[in-house]
């Protein structure tokens, strides 16, 4: 009863900041800037919801276990197969969302953590590119993919940035 009591509490402490923050001003500054995002707040719930537990809320990750978003989520749109691996990893492929809500939030993860590595013709994830990728879910080789497709990020032309894990 007391878990049950505090999964409530924690439900309803979330549901009031995500509710805030359009209040604050962050649904309206980012909606029109962030294409792909039908709803802003609904991907910020999602995010704190399914998402910042591991990844923290700045997606800094949780290290040992989870890696860093933040400054490199954008650059797996820039290598062949990447596109694909940030639908496929496990915590995205099997996420309790829908795919409309899934595509949603992935948009809005991209834009928000790491916009300067955003391609200029990035093509925002559909629901349907979304339902097709997350059947083939990296279940145990999705540390070796990202460690490949890292391997081929560039920094400024001068080499690979390898994300922090």
């Amino acid at each position: 009863m007391v878990i049950k009591r505090a999964i409530q509490v924690s439900v309803l402490a979330a549901t009031f900041v995500v509710g805030a923050l359009p209040s604050l001003g962050y649904a309206s500054e980012q909606a029109a800037s962030l294409p792909g995002v039908n709803h802003v707040g609904k991907a910020k719930q999602h995010w704190l919801l399914q998402c910042q537990g591991c990844h923290r809320s700045d997606a800094s990750g949780t290290p040992g276990t989870t890696p860093a978003m933040n400054g490199i989520i954008g650059q797996f749109l820039t290598v062949p197969g990447g596109r694909e691996y940030l639908i496929r990893v496990p915590g995205v492929a099997t996420a309790p969302l829908n795919d409309d809500a899934l595509a949603n939030l992935m948009n809005w993860t991209l834009w928000t953590f790491d916009r300067n590595h955003m391609p200029e013709d990035f093509v925002p994830y559909t629901a349907g590119e979304v339902a097709a990728l997350r059947k083939d879910v990296l279940r145990t080789n999705a540390e070796n993919v990202r460690a490949a497709l890292a391997a081929d990020f560039k920094q400024g032309g001068e080499g690979p940035l390898l994300p922090e894990r």
